[in-house]
C-alpha cells in the first residue's frame, strides 16, 4: 500500500516559519511529480506548489518568494518551507503524488496562522 505521511503543522504567528515533510513509502516515488495542496476554510483545494522528478519546482502565485519546495530523492521526501506566514495560509496541506494515471495523497496536516 503506497503512503503519503505529512508531518510539521502547527500553529504559527503571522509572519513566522514552519516546514512541512511528506515521507513516501516507496522508493519508485522518485518518478513521481509530488506537490502540496492546501483547502482552507470554505474554500476550494488548490496547488501551492509542485516539483518535478528532475527537482524543478512551480509555484501559485499567492506563495511565490515565500514557500519554497524540495525533494530528497535519496529519503524519499519532499519538504515545503513556508516563511511569511499569512492568516490566510490557514489551511489543511496535502501532500500529493502523481504520475501519469497515478495518483496518492496524504493524509494532510493543519497549518493555522494566527495571533
Amino acid at each position: 500500500q503506497e503512503r503519503l505521511v505529512e508531518s510539521g503543522g502547527g500553529l504559527v504567528q503571522p509572519g513566522g516559519s514552519l516546514r512541512l515533510s511528506c515521507a513516501a513509502s516507496r522508493t519508485t516515488f522518485r518518478l513521481f511529480v509530488m506537490a502540496w495542496y492546501r483547502r482552507g476554510p470554505g474554500n476550494e483545494r488548490e496547488l501551492v506548489a509542485a516539483i518535478t522528478s528532475g527537482g524543478s519546482p512551480s509555484y501559485a502565485d499567492s506563495v511565490k518568494g515565500r514557500f519554497t519546495i524540495s525533494r530528497d530523492n535519496a529519503k524519499n521526501t519532499v519538504d515545503l518551507q513556508m516563511n511569511s506566514l499569512k492568516p490566510e495560509d490557514t489551511a489543511a496541506y496535502y501532500c500529493n503524488a502523481n504520475r501519469g494515471s497515478l495518483t496518492f495523497w496524504g493524509q494532510g496536516t493543519q497549518v493555522t496562522v494566527s495571533s
